[in-house]
């Protein structure tokens, strides 16, 4: 019998809420308004689908690791709630919905698929060889923004390019910040975060530059579009999160790096698209 439960654990569906907003207000941006059903229909579908690939296929890569990891004895296919078969044959599902998905949009989206694709895929395995892992998994979530744009407008413009930059620079910051307490895990099983690479201090140091620089290019995107002051407003909030953040977590205490930590990230994209909605209302 299919445990429902368990993949959705597996693909971890609450965390859609990094991703979704972000896309919803791309789309906002691009239509100048509220965009046709049809296309915020097919572009959910299409995240949800691409998404839950990415996730089920980065526990399967990370399967002999996760077992070993404290924090995931809760993950579905760490306790056997799936088996790793039932995982891969949910990978295909999910990358078909993603496909016939974007195959509902404009044409170019179906040209541009492979682009969004491939970091995803990648991302499981840059782990293994490099400290940048972080980037590309904010490059895969920043497909989101980047795809719904294009789906709405048909287009790649600069104020998309520093949008999707503003996204990467967000979600790879707080990965990195989240990942820097398996520091010694990680250190151990030979696997590569930026906490291996410059420590756990060096971690929060470095990723607050990062926030700091993804809030200013949500401002300069604000700026280029010439959007009205709620947009900006909800930017603000998104700083405020962000510094919060920064501020609970010290390199020699992570404990309040907790799952309420993690989840507290999409006040950031929640407030962006509120207030973006905002500005068209």
């Amino acid at each position: 019998m299919l445990n429902i439960k368990a993949h959705m654990n597996n693909i971890a569906l609450p965390h859609l809420i990094f991703a979704l907003p972000f896309a919803y207000m791309s789309m906002l941006l691009a239509a100048e308004g509220v965009p046709s059903f049809h296309d915020a229909f097919w572009v959910t579908l299409a995240i949800f689908g691409g998404r839950s690939a990415a996730l089920a296929l980065n526990n399967l890569v990370d399967y002999d690791y996760d077992r070993l990891q404290p924090r995931f004895t809760g993950r579905a296919l760490v306790r056997g709630d799936i088996t790793k078969h039932g995982a891969k044959i949910s990978v295909g599902i999910y990358l078909i919905v993603l496909f016939v998905s974007v195959a509902q949009l404009r044409p170019i989206c179906l040209l541009l698929l492979p682009v969004a694709v491939v970091p995803f895929v990648v991302y499981p395995f840059t782990k293994r060889f490099t400290s940048l892992c972080h980037l590309v998994l904010g490059v895969a979530i920043a497909m989101a923004p980047g795809g719904a744009w294009v789906a709405v407008r048909g287009d790649v413009t600069t104020e998309l390019v520093v949008l999707c930059a503003a996204v990467a620079l967000w979600i790879g910051a707080f990965d990195a910040v989240y990942g820097a307490q398996d520091e010694n895990f990680d250190r151990l099983h030979g696997l590569h975060s930026m906490a291996t690479a410059f420590s756990a201090k060096g971690t929060l140091i470095i990723t607050k530059i990062m926030h700091l620089f993804s809030i200013i290019l949500f401002v300069i995107a604000g700026v280029i579009i010439n959007l009205p002051l709620p947009y900006f407003i909800g930017v603000g909030i998104a700083a405020a999160v962000l510094y919060y953040q920064h501020r609970i977590v010290k390199p020699n205490d992570f404990r309040q790096v907790t799952q309420k930590y993690f989840m507290r990230n999409g006040i950031v994209s929640v407030a962006m698209l509120v207030f973006t909605w905002l500005c068209y209302v």
